[in-house]
């Protein structure tokens, strides 16, 4: 499906976001090949959303403090964002319509705020966009866009790391009104996803420690709790699906702060018990912190996508690292995980060997991108495939997809 810039205003809530993306039927199956385009090489913002601003009917990107006009991408102020040592304070940009005045809005979390808010298209470029808090669940370091209620309309699932919460858009309008879904806190922990684990159809909840079962009416009834695995430090999301075609669903995540990308394959014994293997899919990625679905070269299948955070802590393994960007796909004929590279930069070969004074922007060559906290799957310049747009410390850029017909 290929959906206009237009279109797309006017679903609203189901604008695509941080989470839930669209296949693109328009590009015929081929190779992937791409092509790097700066908005802002100086922007440290480490989360992005695309979206039409101004009602033009070209997708904008919105980042941090400024939106940027396409096609030129000419810098607008939105607010003023707190920076706190190497990390501004807005931690998601998840475009919806929340008070449903035809113009595009956004969701946002923060870390250091320990907050969920909308803000507020002013509909008139140059003037302030306005922020609304809806919550303090806590310290959120990133949130997703998904349809967990099965209503497709997108709620929203942050992570803060000390409880499990999500948020259901019940009506917009002039006073939006959010739906808080509490699932306490001994649950939580660094890293937060979605998928259908029991293949039910309805999409469960994921944390580090195990998973949600969503339940029939997943806005009213209760969800059951399966404390299945531990996976430590995770990514935003964690990622399920049947990967090896056995019918059972399948585990993806990544390191957070550390080096690592893995897969959990589920298997069940004749009594019916389940047990999930881990086993490594790319140990030269280090700080994995934004995995996603998208079909990139419309096979009609998605690929996972997913890469290196540009110093996510300014200390950790893997912190001066060449940051790459890539796309997965599991084999099942050689039962091996294949990797294409979208991008990949170069090490910080020359940072500072203490930690306090490195800074992305210096450290890194100029021009360097990573996934920061937030990738966007979408059809940027409207050709029919899916671009991606991708925001960090070390720059703003967005990836043409130059899809090569087999």
């Amino acid at each position: 499906m290929n959906l206009s810039a237009q279109t797309l205003r006017k679903l609203g809530s189901l604008a695509l976001a941080g989470g839930l993306f669209l296949n693109s039927s328009a590009a015929s199956a081929g190779e992937l090949a791409w092509k790097k385009h700066t908005v802002n090489d100086q922007s440290e913002f480490e989360a992005a959303g695309a979206m039409d601003v101004d009602n033009d009917g070209d997708l904008d990107i919105v980042s941090g403090s400024f939106w940027y006009e396409a096609p030129s991408w000419k810098k607008h102020n939105v607010r003023d964002v707190i920076r706190q040592g190497t990390y501004y304070n807005c931690f998601s940009t998840l475009p919806v319509d929340a008070n449903a005045d035809g113009f595009m809005d956004f969701v946002t979390v923060s870390y250091f705020g320990r907050s969920i808010g909308w803000v507020e298209n002013p509909k008139e470029t140059g003037k302030k966009w306005t922020y609304h808090e809806v919550d303090l669940p806590g310290t959120s370091e990133a949130a997703w866009a998904v349809d967990l209620t099965g209503d497709g309309k997108l709620d929203f699932l942050p992570n803060p790391t000390n409880a499990v919460v999500w948020y259901e858009l019940e009506k917009a309008g002039d006073t939006p009104k959010f739906k808080k879904h509490d699932f306490g806190t001994a649950a939580a922990g660094h890293g937060v996803g979605s998928g259908d684990i029991n293949r039910d159809g309805r999409i469960d909840l994921l944390t580090p420690k195990g998973w949600f079962e969503a339940p029939e009416k997943p806005s009213d009834q209760e969800w059951k709790w399966h404390p299945d695995w531990n996976l430590g430090t995770t990514g935003i999301q964690i990622l399920a699906r049947d990967m090896d075609g056995d019918g059972l669903t399948d585990l993806i995540w990544g390191n957070g702060h550390d080096i690592g990308l893995f897969w959990a394959k589920q298997v069940k014994d004749s009594s019916g018990k389940v047990e999930w293997k881990k086993e490594n899919v790319d140990m030269s990625i280090a700080s994995v912190h934004t995995l996603l679905w998208a079909d990139l070269d419309g096979d009609g299948e998605d690929e996972m996508i997913t890469g290196k955070r540009v110093y996510a802590h300014e200390r950790e393994p893997g912190d001066i690292d060449a940051p790459a960007i890539a796309a997965f796909n599991y084999d099942k004929a050689s039962k091996a995980w294949k990797k294409r590279l979208i991008y990949l930069g170069e090490p910080a070969k020359n940072a500072p060997k203490d930690p306090s004074k490195r800074l992305a922007l210096r450290d890194f060559p100029k021009g360097t991108a990573g996934t920061g906290l937030q990738l966007t799957a979408i059809d940027m310049d409207k050709d029919g495939d899916l671009d991606l747009v991708a925001p960090g410390k070390s720059g703003l850029y967005w990836f043409e997809n130059l899809i090569k017909s087999k």
